[in-house]
C-alpha cells in the first residue's frame, strides 16, 4: 500500500463560495485558478447546467503545504454537532495570559468576518486553553 500524499477537507454547506471565502480569510488561503479555458470562476460556473451552478467552490494553501478545502452544496441544513472539526492553531507554544490574548485577538477578527464565538475552555492539567467557534454556517471549529 502506498502512503497518502495529500488529502482534501470537504464541507457540506448551503452557500459554497461564501463559506470558502470565509475560510480563505481564516486560514490565509486563496481561491485556485479557474479551470483551463475559463478566465474566471464565474465564467466556468455559467458554463454548467443551471442545477449545478454554485454547487461547489474550493480554496487552497498558497504555499501548497496545507490541504485543499472543498465546499459542496447540499440540500439539508446542519442539524447536529460536527464529528470532525478544524483546530485553527493560533496559540501554538503560548501559555497562560499570552495564549488567552492570542485566542481573543483571533476570535475578535473572525467574529468580524461572521464567525460565532462559543465557550472558552480554560487550561487544565492536560490541555491548554482553546476557544470554541462556529463558522458562518454553524460548523464548529476551535481556536487552539
Amino acid at each position: 500500500m502506498s502512503p497518502i500524499k495529500q488529502f482534501q477537507v470537504t464541507f457540506d454547506c448551503a452557500e459554497p463560495e461564501r463559506v470558502a471565502r470565509f475560510w480563505c480569510e481564516v486560514l490565509g488561503y486563496v481561491v485556485p485558478p479557474p479551470p483551463e479555458g475559463f478566465a474566471t470562476w464565474g465564467d466556468y460556473d455559467r458554463s454548467l447546467p443551471p442545477e449545478r451552478q454554485g454547487s461547489g467552490f474550493a480554496c487552497m494553501d498558497p504555499s501548497g503545504v496545507g490541504p485543499r478545502m472543498y465546499f459542496q452544496r447540499v440540500p439539508e441544513g446542519k442539524v447536529v454537532k460536527n464529528r470532525v472539526h478544524l483546530d485553527v492553531r493560533v496559540g501554538t507554544g503560548l501559555v497562560g495570559e499570552e495564549r488567552l490574548a492570542a485566542l481573543e485577538a483571533e476570535c475578535a477578527r473572525l467574529v468580524a468576518l461572521g464567525a460565532v464565538r462559543g465557550r472558552l475552555l480554560l487550561a487544565d492539567d492536560y490541555n491548554e486553553s482553546c476557544q470554541l467557534m462556529q463558522d458562518i454556517e454553524g460548523n464548529e471549529f476551535c481556536l487552539d
